[in-house]
């Protein structure tokens, strides 16, 4: 099985949510990046998507587009993001990495060898935001040739009719997104959620992570009442540029109080069930 899988099994077992953490390539540079990146197993983080840098990113809110724009800064490109991957995988083999961006990038590197290459760096699956179902034919079966999960997006708005398509050669898990609208802007509502989950459960097996309007650990906690996985992306890159000078440099303890924040919301994800009696 694939990292992911069996990060999900893993979890399964220890009847258990994960926490699935975002954090964007390069940010706020590239060495700094790599001490997150390396430090986010420890604090707790069951998964870890890592963004790639793209100068239209449409379903982004504020906060992420301002760490794709520090990163573009500091010299952040497609690449360098596998880079990264690369480096992390000299010291942790276990830990499921997904690349989560646009596929202009992607286009533009080349499909067949992005994939292969993301493959060798060490990425587990791929989240390609804007291309749909109908449209991921050029790219799909590079991702699948290398052994690459292909996860989706599924809505607030992903109706009955939708669904099949969205579900078709998914793999990895099913992203759902909480809020309609861009990341970090409006607070996800778990009894929404609850409601929304019942019926997607029953056309897959999927493992089912919902991201957007999570940023605090009380809500992370909520979200794994009823989800497999909450994701947790704008509070963390936030909280990087409240870290940061007026020059944009990190100040001395911005990795600690980023991984004490992970650290925070890992454990209330983690304890979650066991609270709620489950």
């Amino acid at each position: 099985m694939s990292r992911i899988a069996d990060r999900f099994a893993a979890l399964r077992r220890e009847r258990r949510a994960g926490f699935v953490i975002y954090t964007m390539g390069g940010d706020p540079d590239y060495a700094t990046s790599l001490a997150l990146l390396r430090g986010l197993p420890k604090a707790g983080a069951d998964l870890i998507e890592i963004g790639m840098m793209f100068s239209d990113p449409m379903a982004d809110g504020p906060a992420i587009q301002a760490a794709g724009v520090r990163a573009h800064k500091a010299g952040a490109t497609l690449r360098r993001t596998l880079d990264l991957v690369a480096e992390f995988r000299r010291e942790d083999q276990t830990t499921p990495i997904v690349l989560m961006g646009y596929y202009n990038p992607i286009y533009q590197f080349g499909a067949q060898e992005f994939a292969a290459e993301a493959k060798a760096a060490g990425a587990d699956g791929l989240i390609v935001v804007d291309l749909p179902p109908e449209e991921d034919v050029e790219f799909r079966p590079h991702a699948e040739t290398n052994g690459l999960d292909v996860i989706r997006l599924a809505t607030p708005t992903t109706d009955a009719a939708r669904l099949p398509a969205v579900l078709d050669a998914a793999s990895g898990f099913l992203y759902y997104v909480a809020v309609l609208g861009v990341t970090g802007t409006k607070a996800a509502v778990t009894s929404f959620i609850t409601e929304a989950l019942k019926p997607i459960r029953k056309q897959t097996g999927l493992p089912i992570a919902v991201g957007f309007g999570i940023r605090t650990p009380a809500q992370a906690a909520e979200i794994a009442r009823v989800a497999d996985a909450a994701v947790v992306g704008s509070a963390f890159v936030q909280l990087i540029a409240e870290h940061l000078g007026p020059d944009g440099k990190p100040r001395p303890g911005l990795v600690d109080a980023a991984l004490r924040f992970v650290g925070d919301l890992a454990r209330a994800v983690r304890s979650a069930r066991v609270t709620a009696g489950a």
